[in-house]
This record gives C-alpha cells, sequence and structure tokens, in this order.
C-alpha cells in the first residue's frame, strides 16, 4: 500500500507530440503573465485584524472586499498593499525569479568567458531587464 504518490501532483502536457511531466506549481509560475506582488495569504490576515470580509482578487494584484459596515465592495487601499508589502517583502515568485535572475547572469559570464562571446551575456541582460520590470510593482488606480 502506497502512503504517498508522488505522481499525482505531477501533470502531463503534450507539446509536439512529446510528452512532459511537470509539477503543477511550475506549470502556474509560467503560466501567469503577471507576478504576484503581494501573498493572498497577507493580504486575507490585513483584511480579518481591520474588520474586512469576503476578500477576492478582482485581476492580478488588485484586491477588493467589503469594508466594515459596508455594504458593497471597497478595493484595498494602495497605502495598504504598499503597508503589507513593505512588512513581508517579496513573494515566493518574486525571490524564484530573481534567484533566476541572478543564475542566468552567472551561467551566461561562465559560457561568454569559456567562449570567448558576449552574445551570452547580452542575452542575460534582456532577460534580466524583462525580469526587473516584471518586479516593479504597478498601482492599478
Amino acid at each position: 500500500m502506497f502512503l504517498h504518490n508522488p505522481w499525482k501532483k505531477l501533470k502531463t502536457i503534450n507539446i509536439k507530440g512529446i510528452y512532459f511531466r511537470i509539477s503543477t506549481k511550475i506549470q502556474n509560475l509560467f503560466a501567469n503573465s503577471h507576478m504576484k506582488h503581494y501573498s493572498d495569504e497577507w493580504v486575507q490576515q490585513w483584511c480579518q485584524e481591520n474588520g474586512w470580509t469576503d476578500l477576492f482578487e478582482e485581476r492580478s494584484n488588485n484586491y477588493w472586499a467589503f469594508p466594515p459596515g459596508g455594504v458593497m465592495p471597497e478595493p484595498i487601499p494602495v497605502q495598504v498593499l504598499r503597508t503589507i508589502k513593505a512588512k513581508h517583502g517579496l513573494t515566493c515568485e518574486e525571490r524564484f525569479w530573481s534567484i533566476f535572475a541572478v543564475g542566468t547572469t552567472m551561467v551566461a559570464g561562465l559560457i561568454a568567458y569559456i567562449f570567448r562571446c558576449p552574445l551570452p551575456i547580452v542575452a542575460a541582460f534582456a532577460f534580466n531587464a524583462v525580469t526587473v520590470a516584471q518586479l516593479e510593482v504597478e498601482d492599478a488606480y
């Protein structure tokens, strides 16, 4: 009898006739076009502490909830989201992409040194530029 099935968390995808088994966490990480800058648990905790109810995410990084005594949902104030971000720091997704960007740069530097070619560093710079742009927190309103 199996106590734990390691294949249960893997999802099979088909790319041009080749089947791959990937973790659903990794798939979700690459499937989202927008980086999550706030953890749902952080915002939910703030809502519970301040009496806001029925939290939902309208779109990426845009949270709405019912304020205390309110009958209509309102967006969580930007100042509150900034405070939450300052208190907790980077989300897991932001940390992953930051570490991945640094690793990519190190590998590109090593390849550029070995092959005496600057193109890997140029590619790493382009990748890092996109990553840093995604790390920027945009205010919805």
